[in-house]
């Protein structure tokens, strides 16, 4: 589908790339049952002034798929901490940035659990660093680095310390551990949004681009057959860059489909949903 390796084009033109991915059931006829599938998805940087978002349906989870899909691509991937990243990220000009979101929700289900006080602290001092998250999301890019530099970074810098100080006085093994472990384990790539105004404090971005699929896994269940998958995720790749960008997904997609047919190849990115303007 040229419009679709079009779109494609357009979110991998991203120099910050959101990854992510979620369950999808496969018929499988010949077991007469399900299977698990995946659907990946992969959408421009969260400040883009111009959004875009592909998802790409799988048979599976592993490295080979994100690999594949980013051929030729560079820049900054914000992901969580799979390890089913690790084979695409491991190429010259990539760098990773984990999403903090995942690290709060650990020290999150921690405070539910049994009501941890260093959980708590942890969440409170991650909260700080959201409010200026907040304050600096209309800025420049320029101009967020510069907030983040002035304020987000000295306590950024305490919370670090603050962690380590608190590793020493738990027990190896224990939950408390392993909550703050993935956060120091990290800390590095948890670190580039101070780096680079462009990055993301977290993978929120995307994360909220999933929900139709998981409402989708209430409302049809599965999906059919492996070219269905595939084509679900071209049409929904379009609609959900067609919202992103402002655009009534239904007109946008009676308009396309009512001009795709005779629409040049060389003129097919006009169809694309942050070019699509409505015909006459």
């Amino acid at each position: 589908m040229p419009l679709f390796e079009a779109h494609r084009a357009f979110v991998l033109g991203s120099r910050v790339l959101h990854a992510d991915e979620t369950p999808i059931s496969l018929l499988d006829p010949g077991r007469g049952k399900t299977k698990k599938a995946y659907m990946w998805a992969y959408a421009r940087g969260a400040f883009d002034p111009e959004p875009g978002v592909a998802y790409d349906f799988c048979a599976g989870r592993g490295g080979q798929y994100p690999k594949e899909f980013l051929t030729g691509w560079s820049g900054t991937l914000v992901v969580d901490a799979y390890g089913g990243y690790d084979e695409a990220l491991n190429v010259r000009g990539r760098s990773v940035a984990h999403c903090l979101a995942h690290s709060r929700r650990k020290f999150d289900e921690l405070f539910k659990a049994n009501a941890s006080e260093v959980a708590a602290q942890a969440i409170q001092r991650i909260a700080w660093l959201y409010r200026i998250e907040a304050d600096a999301r209309q800025l420049s890019a320029e101009q967020r680095q510069l907030m983040r530099q002035e304020r987000s970074k000295p306590l950024w810098e305490e919370l670090h310390v603050w962690l380590k100080l608190e590793r020493l006085r738990v027990p190896d093994g224990s939950s408390i551990a392993k909550a703050i472990d993935y956060s120091l384990n990290r800390w590095q790539s948890l670190s580039q949004f101070l780096l680079d105004g462009e990055v993301p404090i977290d993978n929120n971005h995307l994360e909220n681009q999933m929900r139709p699929w998981a409402l989708g896994r209430r409302n049809w269940l599965f999906i059919g057959s492996q070219l269905a998958g595939e084509r679900a995720a071209m049409v929904m790749s379009l609609l959900q860059s067609a919202k992103l960008n402002g655009r009534d997904p239904w007109a946008y997609l009676k308009d396309v489909l009512t001009r795709l047919p005779t629409q040049l190849n060389s003129r097919i990115e006009e169809l694309l949903p942050h070019r699509w303007q409505p015909a006459d």
